[in-house]
């Protein structure tokens, strides 16, 4: 069966499966071999066709933004305290940075952030100017952006919602696959299969060779 194919009957599959109460997230999970996550790290964002989730997005600003959840320079020192950078770290899932300021958020927020994978990143987050039109079009860009950090020879990623159409989820499901193939060193040989699942769910097997 057709890669294209054996998704479309997932999908179909998973929402056969119990009705839950809440909206459910489509996860991929990409399964690697013959992979050394050491000699090769990954990580970059890819843009998808479709809005996989909306993002609560933060900002470490010079000064307020009406647009964003903004946290200025002279706010920096209530993070001082642990807990308080824990609980921001968490209540967000992306965080972007003027650059001007970047060094400074890089020691007050670096130790949290970096090992959570949510330090803001040249690729897509760190701004020259903080005014609307960048914002804006920077939180749009991460709304339909997915990350991808490879850690270990197993990724899962978001890649949609239950309420989404099939084809909108199969497409974002293309968008990632075949971005992530240009980054592995062997291309599908570095792939041992695919699994779709949804939150509450098992995941279903696709083989892609």
């Amino acid at each position: 069966m057709e890669y294209d194919e054996q998704i479309k009957k997932a999908l179909e599959t998973l929402r056969e499966g119990k009705e839950r109460k809440f909206d459910q997230t489509v996860d991929l999970i990409i399964n690697l071999q013959k992979y050394s996550v050491k000699k090769n790290p990954i990580n970059l964002f890819v843009n998808v066709p479709h809005k996989a989730k909306d993002k609560k997005v933060a900002a470490f600003l010079e000064a307020d933004s009406e647009l964003i959840d903004t946290i200025t320079l002279n706010e920096f020192n209530k993070y001082n305290d642990k807990k308080a950078l824990k609980k921001l770290v968490d209540k967000y899932d992306f965080f972007i940075a003027q650059g001007k300021i970047m060094p400074k958020v890089a020691t007050v927020f670096g130790r949290v952030l970096g090992p959570a994978g949510k330090m803001p990143s040249p690729q897509l987050g760190i701004i020259l100017n903080a005014d609307e039109k960048t914002i804006s079009e920077l939180k749009d860009k991460i709304n339909t952006s997915v990350k991808i950090r490879v850690k270990e020879s197993s990724v899962k990623v978001p890649v949609g919602k239950q309420s989404m159409k099939d084809e909108d989820i199969m497409e974002n499901i293309n968008a990632i696959y075949i971005e992530l193939l240009k980054n592995l060193p062997r291309d599908k040989e570095n792939i041992k299969n695919i699994e779709v699942k949804f939150t509450m769910t098992k995941p279903i097997k696709i083989h892609v060779r």
